[in-house]
């Protein structure tokens, strides 16, 4: 890496209320870093954007510290070791961890989550289908789902990067599966490419409705991305026995004052259902168990992944705004330098 060298950097410059937009990043350039003992230094090559990060610029108690303000944009990420200076990681090894949203990153061993050595398969996919949006559908479908082969399984927002992966995973096991989507694009791509049974618009006609042809025997697990009124409606579609795997929130803006709604406890007692959250940093330490599963069903063209590729750093700033407006088909990644 030559001396000169530029680290292009997205800091978090105000908290935002709610989704976080452009403005509230601003993009800085200061000089490339250098690694101390026991540290290594990656160039990344793919940033990710995940609907997780809204929380982690929040002011609103979350699983994680929220990202200070001046600080990085906390962000996974897949790059290549420049310099090393720990014994377990050379140079031009590819390497995933949460380095920011920046050019280079310094990184401890610990702030670093595994080599890449699937090299038959694209580097993409360490952020996205083998990384923690697949290992997310790996254990809060099979873990907290549970899910028996003859269920109905329904998903939301079920043609992104997590629901896609929960929807494949569950036809593995031999469930009926029911996705919930926004579009005729993505309802297509549910039906078409990922396998669902049953695919639902919620932005056209009567979600209840649908839901109930879909669903005549009731679901079985429901794998919520969403909360808000797609929730409602699935709630009162529950099973006897039903489970509800809370992954995600992402119909609400802000949680400060939470959102009205209706209360699911009645579903939940009439039809002995249970509801529980799920973060999958609670499985770190059998990631590898999830990844193994994952890799092979990718190789052998049993789960199938779409990919949303955004060109250079200068659009990391309004990339999250643009994920919970429902711009992107698959899972959202900003490539930031060539892979060679």
């Amino acid at each position: 890496m030559p001396q000169s060298a530029v680290n292009r950097q997205v800091l978090l410059k105000a908290r935002p209320d709610g989704i976080p937009q452009a403005e509230h990043f601003e993009l800085v350039e200061r000089p490339a870093p250098a690694p101390g003992p026991g540290q290594v230094l990656v160039r990344n090559i793919y940033l990710s954007v995940d609907p997780a990060m809204r929380g982690w610029v929040s002011a609103v108690a979350n699983y994680s510290e929220p990202v200070p303000l001046g600080g990085v944009m906390r962000s996974l990420a897949v790059g290549r070791v420049e310099a090393s200076r720990h014994p377990d990681y050379r140079p031009g090894e590819i390497v995933t961890g949460l380095f920011g949203w920046q050019d280079y990153a310094v990184a401890d061993a610990a702030a670093i989550q595994r080599k890449v050595t699937e090299t038959d398969l694209p580097m993409t996919t360490a952020l996205g289908v083998l990384g923690l949006n697949g290992i997310t559908a790996y254990f809060g479908l099979l873990e907290i789902g549970r899910p028996k082969a003859g269920e109905t399984v329904v998903v939301s927002t079920a043609a992104g990067a997590v629901g896609s992966c929960v929807g494949q995973i569950a036809k593995l096991k031999g469930c009926r599966t029911v996705g919930i989507a926004g579009g005729a694009t993505k309802t297509r791509l549910c039906r078409d490419e990922f396998g669902y049974d049953a695919a639902i618009d919620y932005k056209q006609g009567d979600l209840s409705a649908a839901l109930g042809a879909a669903c005549p025997a009731g679901v079985d697990v429901y794998f919520d991305n969403t909360a808000g009124p797609i929730s409602d409606a699935v709630h009162a579609r529950l099973a006897v026995g039903a489970r509800v795997v809370i992954c995600g929130t992402a119909s609400a803006a802000s949680w400060d004052p939470p959102p009205p709604g209706p209360r699911v406890e009645r579903h939940l007692l009439v039809k002995r259902a249970r509801m529980q959250g799920f973060v999958v940093f609670d499985f770190a330490a059998r990631y590898g168990e999830a990844r193994a599963a994952l890799v092979e069903w990718v190789r052998s063209g049993k789960i199938r992944y779409r990919e949303d590729i955004l060109e250079g750093i200068e659009r990391a700033p309004g990339a999250i705004a643009g994920l919970y407006r429902g711009e992107n088909l698959g899972k959202r990644l900003i490539r930031i330098a060539a892979e060679a």
